[in-house]
């Protein structure tokens, strides 16, 4: 037999070894005539007792032999009493032991699994069962039965389990009609499928490539799309063009499809200064919520209502034995007196010592006070900056487990508001709209909103620009500390960071203080040089781990001094392959144990374990931690993130990727006592000011830039801002009109 053909194994499920439920890997034992044989392959709801047909093929695993993995699997429903009673009694069916599956068994016989789909009502019959449990159960079966129909159904077109399962969620057993009538709704409606697949699966359903559905698909994949880019919407100038070139189509063409998706409310179009701008309904329902409910929480607390709390400010600069400058008494003022407000200034400027004073009056005014901040590390360092308890924003907000129409719930919303009188949010230039929609949504009416943040930092990952947008409306009270503080003023990391921010070179030649430049003529100078500093000169000179204290941050994932680059040559160096430790190979590179690592995309129901042995959910894009332990046999991985461990399984590890080296994106919310950053070459696109400004205030204690002197100039003068498509600031004034 070659067994590089697919071939085609019946046989019946002894024991599932292994299952995980988000992706459907499953690693099973299945009895082929005399044989046992090792399957593996994607599936939902499999359990001994069944009768299989699988198609695939035999490999060899290095370590655990042979095993037969199946491209397709099939389920055929067992046929007599036996096998439906090891199937029953196996827990295929939720509420069904093995007592309850063998009264219904010798009740039914071989009927059973048809008297469950076709006449559940019969179930009652059966001692122990009462009519509502038989409803109960006939639903559990057409759950697990619908789920098996969409997987293999999708398997047919190449669609993994994890997309099949999100399929499921969304439409449950009637996914093969709605995806049959209409393909492109796999890449339109937030599954995760790309446009070119949900466009080969409609040619093998033979749609047209002018049909309706196409057209309609093509345009709301653009605008999907987009939001990954950091827009909110597209004018419709722009969206016309975009969709017509990617499907191939005269942009008159789009007319008619563009009223289709409006008469059909999945798409908004608004016309705001003169320009139309096209929206997904999600994107401008958070816009113009937000923009909405923070007018009404501005009407709260009029100018001239304010008190002054000029006596009490006073009192707290006794007591603590410091002097506020001016503008950090406003900032104090403004917290105290204003429903919402907003705190901006550079490093060195004394937003932690404002935000100290104010949390401190709120509490002392009687005001029970939250703080948050968009990623775990941003929450620790303002934990450790206050001395308060600071979550991330998705554990203030309660994450839920599970998805909701592609998108994450949280348990806190209007119907259940976070129990705080105010609510102080750090690192506010990476919030994005939809984060910051839902925690509108949970503050309480009444409630103080304090957004810090410094808006010269990258924008947020996802869709909007809210602080920017924020800050541009002129409706938010905006307070922005500019003088820098003498201890701050002797720091080079601090003055070149406002020197940047200004667009001014920063000194270069200075090299006894906490900022230093390497030039390098040639990128693999560049690369070696960086890879010695965080392999031997830090280490020996500073005591710094290069793990868990040094951080290299590249403006790029690509090219000789990028990311990958980076990390493949750092990871040779500091964690090189060892008997000792285990590893996992995946796609081109492996993971090993003591590999630094990066979560790089939010994962709301991964299930993590705190040190004092707290459970909680969600894993988020940017969270940087490193492999405490591959377990092979089980398949699985374990991450420690400061003080909790995930666990990933094989099947998951394209969620993580080495973090020895990130982009200046990911490496925002954190702050690392080391920076070295690579500073080579001319990529006009990536070398901007803003770029170089967020990675030089990542740095606490020292900062290295190694490359060209012409490249950091470069980036200096380049004043290029990120273009993203929102009107959250034009609602705004608008509202205030």
């Amino acid at each position: 037999m070659d067994r590089q053909q697919a071939e085609v194994l019946e046989g019946t499920v002894e024991d599932i070894v292994f299952h995980n439920e988000d992706t459907g890997f499953t690693v099973m034992e299945v009895a082929a005539g005399e044989a046992l044989i090792t399957v593996v392959g994607e599936a939902m709801g499999i359990q001994p007792g069944e009768e299989l047909r699988l198609t695939g093929r035999y490999v060899s695993h290095p370590t655990y032999g042979t095993q037969f993995k199946a491209a397709v699997i099939e389920r055929t429903i067992p046929a007599t009493s036996g096998a439906i009673l090891k199937y029953l009694s196996g827990g295929a069916i939720r509420g069904i032991g093995p007592a309850l599956a063998r009264r219904i068994v010798d009740a039914f016989g071989d009927d059973t699994l048809t008297i469950m789909e076709k006449e559940p009502q019969r179930l009652a019959e059966v001692r122990g069962i009462t009519p509502k449990k038989a409803a109960e159960i006939a639903e559990e079966y057409a759950r697990i039965f619908g789920i098996r129909a969409v997987m293999l159904f999708l398997s047919r077109y190449g669609i993994d389990a994890a997309v099949s399962i999100r399929v499921w969620k969304k439409w449950g057993a009637y996914a093969p009609g709605e995806i049959e009538k209409d393909p492109y709704i796999l890449c339109a409606r937030d599954i995760g499928v790309p446009f070119e697949k949900a466009d080969e699966i409609a040619r093998q359903l033979g749609f047209a490539p002018d049909s309706p559905e196409r057209l309609c698909g093509g345009i709301l994949y653009v605008l999907r799309h987009n939001t990954g880019n950091g827009h909110c919407c597209l004018p419709y100038e722009k969206l016309v063009k975009v969709s017509a070139r990617m499907l191939e189509a005269e942009p008159e063409q789009m007319d008619d499809p563009l009223t289709m998706l409006a008469e059909r409310e999945d798409i908004i179009s608004d016309t705001v200064d003169g320009t139309v701008f096209i929206y997904l309904p999600e994107m401008y329902e958070a816009e113009t919520y937000c923009a909405g409910r923070l007018m009404t929480a501005l009407a709260s607390s009029p100018p001239e209502a304010v008190r002054d709390y000029s006596r009490e400010i006073d009192a707290l600069e006794k007591k603590l034995g410091i002097r506020y400058a001016s503008l950090q008494r406003k900032a104090i003022q403004a917290a105290l007196g204003q429903s919402v407000v907003i705190l901006t200034g550079g490093p060195g400027t004394g937003k932690t010592t404002a935000l100290c004073g104010m949390i401190d009056l709120l509490e002392q005014e009687g005001l029970k006070v939250g703080l948050a901040a968009p990623t775990g590390r941003a929450a620790k360092r303002m934990t450790e900056l206050t001395g308060r308890d600071a979550k991330t924003i998705h554990r203030l907000l309660e994450v839920d487990f599970g998805e909701e129409n592609g998108r994450v719930k949280f348990r806190r919303n209007s119907r259940n508001p976070l129990p705080y009188d105010a609510v102080i949010v750090d690192e506010m230039s990476m919030v994005d709209i939809e984060i910051f929609a839902s925690l509108m949504q949970a503050l309480r009416l009444g409630s103080k909103l304090i957004m810090v943040g410094d808006p010269d930092q990258l924008p947020s990952v996802g869709p909007g620009n809210v602080l920017r947008d924020l800050i541009d409306s002129d409706v938010i009270p905006v307070i922005h500390l500019t003088e820098v503080f003498r201890q701050a003023a002797e720091s080079l990391i601090v003055t070149s960071a406002h020197a940047i921010v200004a667009g001014e070179m920063p000194d270069l030649t200075v090299r006894d203080n906490d900022f230093f430049f390497l030039q390098k003529s040639s990128s693999e100078a560049v690369l070696q040089t960086v890879v010695d500093l965080c392999a031997r000169r830090l280490p020996a000179s500073y005591g710094y781990s290069p793990v868990r204290d040094i951080q290299v941050i590249s403006p790029t994932r690509l090219g000789a001094c990028g990311t990958a680059e980076l990390c493949r040559k750092l990871q040779e160096v500091l964690n090189p392959q060892d008997g000792r430790k285990t590893e996992q190979k995946f796609g081109p590179g492996v993971f090993r144990e003591g590999d630094k690592v990066m979560q790089i995309r939010n994962n709301y129901d991964i299930v993590y374990t705190r040190d004092d042995g707290e459970q909680g959910v969600g894993v988020y894009n940017g969270d940087i931690g490193s492999i405490e332990m591959i377990d092979r046999p089980s398949r699985s991985m374990h991450v420690r993130y400061d003080d909790r461990v995930a666990e990933y399984t094989f099947d998951m590890l394209d969620q993580l990727e080495l973090a020895y080296a990130v982009t200046v994106h990911k490496s925002q919310g954190s702050e690392f006592d080391a920076v070295v950053m690579p500073v080579s070459g001319s990529r006009s696109k990536l070398f901007y000011r803003n770029l170089l400004y967020t990675a030089v205030t990542r740095a606490k204690k020292l900062l290295i830039l190694v490359g060209q002197a012409s490249a950091v100039a470069e980036m200096v003068h380049n004043d290029r801002k990120t273009l993203r498509y929102t009107n959250l600031g034009r609602f705004l004034r608008e509202a205030v009109l």
